[in-house]
This record gives structure tokens, C-alpha cells and sequence, in this order.
């Protein structure tokens, strides 16, 4: 669920007449810090640069926070609520609400690594309420912007500085990002035995193999738009080298075509440009070539016990199959002599031919 937000609710500054206070210290603080400290981590220097690069006063800002808190663009956070099952499948206190806790916290270990342009200033797992339940704010950020702040207050780039790109009206890159925070929640819930009954959905439940190839395929597209954009930017090295440079009468310093500056001077911002890019590329191949190196050795581990699991199956099935085929001789065996020795009894007492007469007396009464 995406909710207005309340920091002081979810830290407990007030509580709610739904909460139940006995139960209140079971609840697990991850982070609290002021939204107003996050804001100045985040931007203060941006906003420094910005503020010089204004000819005019009143184009500064003085505060950034204020900006966007009056402002009507962007929100000064977000937060978002993570719930497994419901208060009668999953309450609270019941053995199946403490496997959901185990699964909330367990996903929250790794939400911020997962997200790195939500920075993540206040998460509250909740133990009071009739069931266990994930609070995370967050304030969503994009780096390298090329209008106003160059690091800015931006959902929905900082969706897609993590490879989230919107298509259709229904499948915006916040719609995206929620289906992926679902299937890392539901894998962690696979971890621990509980299977995801969608409900309210017709979206397909993806298994973790094929996830994970939407997400390399998010990679490499991403990848191969900023090598587009990279070749787009590179320097016209021909172009510098021939540029003439004349010296200035009486001076040290030199002197250039207005045609030749221009072209150095678009040179050299391109060179910035091209090392930021190249700085940024080389970051996301190195994390592409982590996220592959993982996987290969998680497939290889799930092919070795998939193997181990094989011959286990085999092993069983071949004592089940030889227990049953001994079972059978024993029972054959005992039957046997239990035959014998009754046999010999009657014999050691000159019985024998009572069965003789007792079997033709059953033949005529069959013949009858």
C-alpha cells in the first residue's frame, strides 16, 4: 500500500487506539532519522552550486526542503506499507504471525541496498496492531539532473535511474517498482514455506528464475542507452587537432578563431560529460557482472542438490523396492514351515487319513 505518511505514528511519538502498548516493545526501529537532516545530506551541496550559477537573487532558494514542502510537483516523501496475509490468517500473536514478522524483517535487510535512489529515513516493523506490518519512508532522489538541482527531489527518475521505465498508462515505472518489491517479498516468503495467493491481481506470478531475467534485460537496456548516448557525446578529436592557435602581440597569451573556441570549448564539456558516463557505466557492468556471477553460482548450487535429491530418490525407491521383496520371502518362508510342522503333527498321530476323508466328503457335497 502507498500511504500519506506519518513519522511520528510510525515511531510511536502518538499511538493510535488500535495499538496495543503492552505489545509496543516488540516493535523494531530500523532507522528514524529527521526528514529535514536527510534533506540537507541530500542536497545541500547541489543546492549550493545551483544558488552560485544565479545572476539574479531572486532565482536562489533558500531552502530546499520549503520548496518542495510548498511546492506542488514533487512530495516531500513517500511511504509505503509491506503486509503478508491478514489478522485472521496471520495475526499477530498466533505462530504464523511470527513467520510473517521473520519475513518482513528479513525483506527490510535488504531494501535500501535494492533501492538506491529511495533514501530510506524512517522503517518501523509494527508488533502492536492485529498484524505485523512494514512501514518505509523514503525520499526519492536523481543525481545529474540537467535542470534545476543537478541532485533533485524525483520519484519518478530515481524509478528509473533503477530501471524502471513507464510504458503504458497502467504500467508506469511506480507500477513497475511495485511489482518487483512484490516478487522480492514473495521470494523471502517462498524462503520461509508460504506460497503467494495473489489476490485482487491479474498480473502473473512470475517465478524467481524468470525475475530475474526481466531484471537483467532492465540491465542491459539500460546499459545500451548509455552507450548510445556515450557515442553520441564523443569528442570530434580531429576537429581539436586542428585548430589553430595564434600568438597575441606583446603578450603571453594566445589568440583564436570565435569558430575554433567554440568547438574547444564543446570539446571540453563533452569530456566531462563522457567521464561522468564512462564513470557511471563502468559501475552498472560491474554491478551486472556481480548479479551474473551470483546467479551462475546459485544455479550451480540448486543443480548439485538437485542431483543429491535424484540419487536420495533413487536410494529410497531401491530399499523400499528390496524391503518389500524380502518381506514377502520371510512371510512365504514362515508360512512354510508352519505348514510342515503341522503336517507332521498329524502324521506323528496317524491322522493322515482323516484329511482324506474329510476332502471326499467336501467333493460329494460339491457334486450335490
Amino acid at each position: 500500500m502507498l500511504g500519506k505518511g506519518s513519522v511520528n505514528h510510525n515511531s510511536r511519538q502518538f499511538k493510535a487506539t488500535n495499538i496495543d502498548a503492552e505489545r509496543t516493545q516488540l516493535n523494531i526501529s530500523y532507522c528514524n532519522t529527521p526528514i529535514k537532516d536527510v534533506y540537507h545530506v541530500l542536497f545541500d551541496e547541489a543546492l549550493q552550486k545551483y544558488n552560485a550559477k544565479q545572476k539574479r537573487a531572486d532565482r536562489c532558494i533558500a531552502d530546499y526542503y520549503e520548496k518542495i514542502r510548498t511546492g506542488k510537483q514533487e512530495k516531500l516523501f513517500y511511504e509505503v506499507i509491506f503486509q503478508v496475509g491478514n489478522k485472521v490468517n496471520m495475526a499477530v500473536e498466533s505462530e504464523d504471525g511470527q513467520l510473517a514478522a521473520k519475513v518482513l524483517d528479513e525483506f527490510m535487510s535488504s531494501f535500501q541496498e535494492r533501492n538506491p535512489y529511495l533514501k530510506v529515513f524512517s522503517a518501523h516493523l509494527h508488533m502492536d496492531e492485529a498484524t505485523p506490518h512494514l512501514h518505509v519512508d523514503f525520499v526519492p532522489f536523481t543525481s545529474d539532473s540537467k535542470r534545476g538541482l543537478d541532485t533533485r527531489v524525483s520519484l519518478k527518475q530515481a524509478l528509473t535511474n533503477q530501471g524502471f521505465e513507464g510504458g503504458t498508462r497502467g504500467d508506469t515505472e511506480w507500477s513497475q517498482w511495485v511489482k518487483s518489491e512484490k516478487e522480492q517479498l514473495s521470494q523471502v516468503m517462498e524462503r520461509h514455506g508460504i506460497e503467494w495467493e495473489q489476490l485482487g491481481t491479474h498480473d502473473e506470478h512470475l517465478s524467481v528464475m524468470d525475475y530475474k531475467k526481466v531484471q537483467r534485460s532492465k540491465e542491459v537496456a539500460t546499459l545500451e542507452k548509455t552507450i548510445e548516448k556515450i557515442q553520441h557525446q564523443q569528442i570530434d578529436v580531429q576537429a581539436v587537432e586542428q585548430i589553430e592557435v595564434k600568438n597575441v602581440p606583446l603578450s603571453s597569451k594566445v589568440m583564436l578563431e570565435k569558430e575554433d573556441y567554440t568547438n574547444l570549448v564543446s570539446a571540453a564539456q563533452k569530456y566531462v560529460v563522457q567521464v561522468k558516463k564512462e564513470r557511471k557505466l563502468e559501475k552498472l557492468l560491474q554491478a551486472a557482472e556481480k548479479t551474473i556471477a551470483g546467479m551462475k553460482a546459485e544455479i550451480t548450487k540448486l543443480t548439485g542438490t538437485i542431483s543429491n535429491l535424484t540419487k536420495q530418490l533413487d536410494q529410497h525407491r531401491s530399499v523400499r523396492g528390496q524391503l518389500s521383496i524380502g518381506d514377502l520371502k520371510k512371510e512365504n518362508t514362515e508360512l512354510k514351515q508352519r505348514n510342515g510342522f503341522y503336517k507332521s503333527i498329524i502324521e506323528q498321530h496317524g491322522l493322515g487319513h482323516l484329511l482324506g476323508i474329510k476332502k471326499d466328503q467336501r467333493q460329494t457335497r460339491d457334486a450335490r
